[in-house]
């Protein structure tokens, strides 16, 4: 007897041990100001174009200083956009007083890419008061997805990015 495969996608259900709270709009506009002014944004560039509750989205235009030898972009130019995307999907889960860093990082490099430009889409499926787990796309300006990766990232307490308005809604 033939059996059929489900290949429907599944929405994932976020897990948080973390009271939901509303992010300030007023506080998210700083931190994409701040972040996309910072000096490695500035030195690879890249720009943080949308961080809401549980996902991000990173866009890279591909220069001749993100090529390697072999005239693709250089794994390392999409680890980062990866990296990055992750964190900043499970930035607006943390208390105002917490920050984060990535403690594990997974991908796999599914294309090569030469020319365009590049979204990284993340996406947080776990958010705890310790532990975070985020995924992230890397897709072409096609559609094509170029690389798929996943970080466990680690909360800092007292590490906040603190902006002169808060985090949180009341």
């Amino acid at each position: 007897m033939e059996q059929k495969l489900d290949l429907t996608f599944r929405k994932y259900r976020i897990e948080s041990k973390t009271p939901i709270m509303q992010p300030n709009p007023a506080y998210v506009t700083e931190l994409i100001e701040l972040v996309n002014h910072s000096p490695y944004p500035l030195h690879l560039p890249f720009k943080l174009v949308l961080i809401e509750l549980d996902q991000s989205r990173i866009a890279l235009e591909i220069m001749e200083c993100h090529m390697q030898p072999f005239r693709m972009v250089h794994g390392g130019v999409i680890a980062t956009l990866i990296d990055t995307a992750t964190f900043w999907a499970a930035f607006l889960r943390l208390p105002e007083d917490n920050g984060l860093v990535n403690v594990d990082l997974k991908l796999n490099y599914l294309r090569s890419v030469s020319d365009g430009s590049l979204i990284a889409a993340g996406r947080c499926l776990k958010s705890g008061r310790t532990l975070s787990y985020a995924e992230a796309s890397v897709t072409d300006a096609q559609g094509a997805l170029i690389a798929h990766g996943a970080s466990t990232l680690m909360a800092m307490p007292a590490k906040g990015i603190r902006l002169g308005v808060p985090k949180f809604l009341e």
